[in-house]
């Protein structure tokens, strides 16, 4: 290692990964360290049933990495990545047995939605999919890392979705469009009615027409590691089981690059207050289940599809929401979300078993169990569902933070994704990846454009970071 490196980073989830090989790609030396035994963040992969079961104790499906810019501008195939795809990217089965899709093809999607809504649907989704590469790169890069490429079609994006998702579903006259799209907005723990909603739904919509929501072959660790070992190709190293608790604990460096929650970085590198009104949101109660076959849904769809919303309608689904992120309470009925990598890919099981993964909300901190009543859920939909359990491993909010220090009281998202901190993060500035030293940077989630594996805050980052170093 040199004396000096022009960069170090913190945190080897996936915006500290992109942001490592961002850098080490422009020439830069990049010395990478991780508090876990390995990198991963919220990819990774585990067995955390049976053995020859590999879960996936958070991210399992990928709507926002096979669509990322950044990823997609990485030779992360040639590093053991390989995309599987479903038949169906997403169902969302209803009590009767029937159930709406969302599609790679449009006209599927809104023909489960039933002839009063299929043209509305339609007219919402196709004008923006021919133009989808340049408006995701436009969205995720915001804000002032790049000028947009194609600001109008940005500006009739935002005129739809920074509105709440309840104005943008009033174009829906029947329950099975604004019950899908409600769950699309749930993803990210936001409130129905907050605002810029609506483009949370659309984005999740148009990931899965334009590429699908992909499961990442043998589990999400595959991210993870494709991103690492091309990382040390460009010359950058990584350093596992290695917690930072001071600045003083890191190498000299030109730069310091933190994929960290703001409380972390603060304590690291002593900010005090700097981040006090930073909000973290609701946090999840998760399941990994070790299953002896295939989840025995009563809808056809959800049986081929990779990822499976469990909430009876978009009512059932506010419901849950409120009561975790305002109520203070575990929800009755909690809305699910809920994936199921084998459809796609038999390698995460012994033959003929499952490994499925479900999550229900709870509020931040919670401690309590939500199994019965996710599994109550389950059944209503999928009945002889407990029959088919070999193991399960269940994870609250404070084994989730334990796993990961990110996500503080269990909030997978790295803060609440509502109010302006859905798109100001983690602070009202127009360089969200700057802190009060000028060589210290934050990458994590907790900045634009915030939760999911997309690589995305570590590339805009890493556009800071490069532009400082070149300038001293």
């Amino acid at each position: 290692m040199p004396s000096m490196l022009d960069a170090v980073v913190v945190g080897a989830g996936p915006n500290g990964l992109t942001a490592a090989v961002e850098l080490a790609r422009r020439g830069f030396s990049v010395a990478l360290f991780e508090a876990k035994d390995t990198v991963g963040g919220g990819a990774r992969t585990e067995e955390l049933t049976l053995p020859g079961f590999h879960h996936d104790p958070c991210s399992a499906a990928h709507p926002l990495a096979v669509n990322s810019p950044a990823f997609r501008a990485l030779p992360l195939e040639r590093y053991g990545l390989q995309w599987l795809h479903p038949e169906l990217p997403m169902a969302h089965p209803f009590p009767d047995g029937t159930a709406a899709v969302l599609s790679r093809s449009v006209g599927e999607t809104a023909a489960s939605f039933g002839p009063r809504d299929a043209g509305a649907y339609r007219r919402l989704v196709e004008p923006f999919l021919p133009k989808w590469d340049t408006l995701a790169r436009d969205f995720m890069s915001l804000p002032m890392t790049a000028l947009p490429r194609d600001p109008v079609t940005l500006a009739r994006f935002g005129l739809l979705g920074l509105p709440p998702s309840t104005w943008l579903t009033r174009r829906f006259r029947d329950e099975r469009a604004r019950t899908l799209f409600a769950g699309l907005v749930a993803h990210v723990m936001a409130p129905l009615g907050g605002f810029a909603t609506g483009a949370i739904g659309l984005v999740f919509a148009l990931a899965a027409h334009a590429r699908g929501w992909p499961v990442a072959r043998g589990g999400s660790q595959a991210i993870s590691d494709a991103l690492a070992a091309y990382l040390k190709d460009l010359g950058g190293s990584v350093h596992t089981d290695y917690e930072v608790k001071r600045l003083d604990d890191l190498p000299p460096a030109r730069a310091y690059v933190f994929d960290t929650s703001p409380t972390a970085l603060a304590r690291i590198a002593g900010f005090g207050d700097h981040y006090a009104n930073y909000r973290y949101g609701p946090g999840v109660f998760k399941i990994d289940y070790a299953l002896d076959g295939p989840v025995p849904w009563t809808a056809p769809q959800a049986r081929t599809a990779g990822t499976v919303q469990i909430g009876a309608d978009s009512d059932e689904i506010g419901a849950a929401l409120r009561a975790a992120s305002r109520e203070g309470r575990a929800p009755d009925a909690p809305f699910l979300i809920t994936v199921q990598p084998g459809v796609a890919d038999p390698t995460r099981a012994p033959a003929g078993k499952h490994v499925f993964w479900a999550y229900g909300h709870v509020p931040n901190g919670w401690t309590g169990d939500l199994t019965d009543a996710m599994e109550r859920q389950l059944e209503r939909y999928a009945p002889g569902f407990r029959d088919r359990i070999l193991a399960r491993a269940t994870a609250g909010p404070p084994e989730l933070a334990a796993r990961n220090a990110n996500y503080v009281g269990g909030d997978i998202a790295s803060g609440a994704v509502s109010g302006l901190q859905l798109l100001l993060r983690p602070k009202l500035s127009l360089f969200p990846y700057a802190t009060p030293h000028p060589a210290v940077f934050i990458c994590s989630s907790a900045t634009p454009p915030g939760p999911g594996v997309h690589g995305m805050s570590g590339h805009n980052a890493a556009k800071a970071v490069w532009r400082r170093l070149r300038q001293t």
